[in-house]
């Protein structure tokens, strides 16, 4: 029998329709002004003059073409690196037999609490070698404690039998993990992965402090370069500055718009699979 739909169920559907409403609503904006030949104030559905300008001038000027091939780099090398560290880390820290394990975990727990401060992260940044080099944002979140916990905690959730057969088979501790442990943990992969991806993707503050080489830069900091400081570069595909600006802003946030949908069942999943531990 079809259950009926109450008052309250009709006013949470409308309410979630006007929030979608305000949430999509100054991003076709955007979307549209990025293909606008001419800079617009008032709202519009469709571009006056449509163009591709904007995106074509991205692609053709190093100023902006550089930061973002930069960024695109480190988030798939960082997010591989992240993923590497959290599934491998958690992964030890689920074999109970292993002597130190739970000092491990206290003194990886506490780097949650503490920090040692900018200045002393700059000093060994530097000694490292990595100050003004892009790869810094890949080393900085190579490792991510609250992430390797989540990992942790979504591997315990497996079935203790199964690691018990693989060991009958005759599976050695890292043949379990990329042959039972990794095919199971899809839905957590996905979802620590995309928070690496946009940690990285979305990272100003770290290339403000630790860069000042223009060619190391990544794409967000040029973009609030470009912005905020009219460090526009000149166009040759007669465009506003604006309809640039909006190109840039599209591209900064397309890449997870595209990827999201495809991984949100498993984002939902994961974080709940390893945030609950019954």
């Amino acid at each position: 029998m079809r259950k009926k739909n109450t008052t309250f169920d009709v006013i949470l559907y409308i309410v979630f329709a006007i929030l979608s409403l305000i949430i999509i609503i100054p991003i076709w904006k955007v979307i549209s002004d990025s293909f606008n030949a001419v800079g617009v104030y008032q709202f519009k559905l469709w571009p006056t003059q449509p163009t591709i300008g904007g995106y074509a001038t991205i692609f053709s000027t190093a100023k902006l073409f550089r930061p973002f091939v930069n960024s695109v780099v480190t988030t798939v090398i960082g997010t591989f690196v992240g993923l590497a560290m959290a599934t491998l880390g958690g992964y030890v820290l689920n074999q109970y037999e292993m002597p130190g394990r739970n000092l491990i975990s206290y003194f990886l727990l506490i780097t949650m609490i503490f920090s040692g401060g900018m200045i002393p992260e700059y000093l060994v940044m530097r000694r490292l070698g990595l100050v003004d080099n892009m790869w810094i944002l890949v080393v900085k979140h190579g490792i991510n404690v609250y992430n390797l916990v989540l990992m942790k905690n979504f591997f315990e959730g497996i079935p203790h039998s199964l690691y018990e057969a693989a060991e009958l088979d005759g599976c050695s501790p890292m043949q379990i993990f990329y042959k039972v442990v990794l095919p199971l943990s899809k839905a957590a992969l996905a979802s620590i992965g995309l928070m690496f991806a946009v940690t990285i993707w979305n990272d100003y503050s770290t290339v403000q402090i630790y860069i000042t080489n223009p060619s190391q830069v990544n794409f967000q900091y040029q973009l609030r370069v470009m912005i905020m400081d009219g460090d526009t570069p000149t166009t040759a595909y007669k465009v506003s500055q604006s309809t640039l600006y909006y190109a840039s802003i599209v591209c900064a946030i397309l890449p997870f718009m595209v990827a999201y949908p495809f991984l949100q069942k498993y984002f939902v999943t994961g974080i709940n699979a390893g945030a609950v531990k019954e």
